[in-house]
């Protein structure tokens, strides 16, 4: 029988099987990250993209070595462990039932409690990592391969959802422009590298719903404008400039990001805003938002770039609080790969 008592500090075991990275991480209480471990399947780059199939054949192959490389590295035992967090949406459903599978095996079989963790969700509480007490009320612009969301959060059980991306996410143009480059997966960092050498103001591509009060996000029609202009130019052409459309690129994909997170900052007044996902660890997002955010007096935050990218130690800082509740969630727990931030 599972235990309601607390003590002052326990420890959490997380996982993180969402897309292609197995991620396993203890964290305590305090938002101490004791370990976090990432295996990223590389075996994707050939594709030019994640293979759902192949993805949860190998968390299967590598969740049982990480965790026992988690504990190994922390000095720890399973005994040491008082919950278990998993990441049970949004994602590749067959990977998610991996992470979530193990996660309740691991529970039944040890009488502790499983929490059940949204990975957007997590995403945000990345940046309790470094901040422990940074709390709402904030605006959080979520940014992912496969998500775009801008957030009012009131509390953490009161929140709004105020744009979404209505195709593509940020992170998919990234890595679709990439590939449409020839430049490799996964194309945002890649991106973000080339750019640095470019011109912004080489090439200007749309920036779709540039509409005032309009906060959703669309990348598709941007990708299709891509397409276009790089079949109407020679090889010779593209090569030579590679840089500047790299940066055109970013430039236009976060134009999108920045103004209209900032648009709704000023109209709400928010203090805070806080970025998160994948996207958060590029360096031109980082410097726009953060110098624009200035401007209108609000505080911005980001993850660690380590945190950045999915990871299993997000997924136990956002079940640190729920632990403290006593949200756990039984055994018939399942995944689900429906979109979007939600509280289980």
């Amino acid at each position: 029988m599972i235990s309601s008592e607390k003590t002052k500090q326990f420890k959490i075991l997380a996982f993180e099987t969402s897309c292609d990275d197995t991620s396993v991480a203890i964290i305590n209480s305090d938002f101490k990250v004791i370990v976090n471990l990432i295996s990223s399947q590389t075996t994707h780059k050939d594709f030019g993209g994640v293979v759902p199939e192949l993805a949860s054949r190998l968390h299967l192959k590598n969740i049982m070595q990480l965790t026992q490389a988690a504990l190994t590295n922390a000095e720890l035992s399973f005994e040491d462990i008082d919950g278990i967090a998993v990441s049970v949406n949004p994602g590749l459903i067959g990977a998610l039932l991996v992470g979530v599978s193990f996660a309740k095996s691991l529970a039944y079989g040890l009488g502790k409690p499983v929490i059940a963790v949204n990975h957007m969700l997590g995403h945000i509480y990345a940046n309790r990592i470094e901040n422990p007490d940074l709390k709402p009320p904030y605006l959080a612009l979520v940014v992912s391969g496969g998500h775009t969301e801008l957030v009012d959060f009131k509390s953490m059980n009161d929140f709004k959802v105020i744009g979404k991306t209505r195709d593509d996410a940020a992170g998919e143009a990234f890595d679709k422009v990439s590939k449409l480059l020839g430049l490799g997966y996964p194309g945002g960092p890649i991106i973000d590298k080339i750019a640095k050498n470019g011109n912004p103001d080489f090439h200007q591509f749309p920036r779709a719903l540039n509409r005032k009060d309009n906060y959703d996000f669309s990348f598709s029609g941007f990708k299709t404008s891509v397409r276009n202009y790089l079949a109407s130019k020679n090889d010779e052409f593209i090569q030579e400039h590679i840089a500047d459309i790299a940066a055109s690129v970013q430039q236009a994909i976060v134009d999108s990001l920045v103004s209209k997170t900032i648009a709704f900052a000023k109209k709400s007044d928010a203090k805070i805003i806080i970025v998160a996902g994948g996207v958060s660890a590029n360096s031109l997002l980082r410097n726009e938002i953060s110098e624009k955010g200035r401007d209108i007096g609000a505080n911005i935050f980001f993850p660690a770039l380590e945190y950045c990218m999915d990871n299993a130690a997000m997924i136990g800082a956002a079940a640190i609080e729920k632990y403290q509740k006593n949200d756990f969630a039984d055994l018939s727990l399942n995944a689900f790969s429906t979109k979007g931030i939600r509280i289980l």
